[in-house]
């Protein structure tokens, strides 16, 4: 069964920093797109960012010069390190994978990040 872990949550003041990783298992880890969402009460999943290969990434317009999403494919892994985090970053940050041929989407449990001003 494919598993997506998230780490690195937690509560943070505003302006500071956080490193989300996302521990892949039981998939072809470089066949897929790896990317991060976010979600809060009442409101639509959200793109936070995407990585296609370590050279090809897309953020969403409100993270943009803040975030930066980087994988590790002998380790599996994905990671959001967020910088000058604000209020408004606070939401459950869900990692996924997106096959990139195939119809295959994964979703992580979600690692709560709150941002304090």
């Amino acid at each position: 069964q494919v598993q997506l872990v998230e780490s690195g949550g937690g509560l943070v003041q505003a302006g500071g920093s956080l490193r989300l990783s996302c521990a892949a298992s039981r998939i072809i880890f470089s066949s897929y797109t790896m990317g991060w969402y976010r979600q809060t009460p009442g409101k639509q999943r959200e793109l936070v960012a995407v990585i296609i290969s370590s050279s090809t990434t897309n953020y969403g317009d409100s993270v943009k010069g803040r975030f930066t999403i980087s994988r590790d494919n002998a380790k599996n892994t994905v990671y959001l390190q967020m910088n000058s985090l604000k209020p408004e970053d606070t939401a459950v940050y869900y990692c996924n994978a997106q096959h990139s041929r195939l119809p295959l989407n994964y979703w992580g449990q979600g690692t709560q990040v709150t941002v304090s001003s």
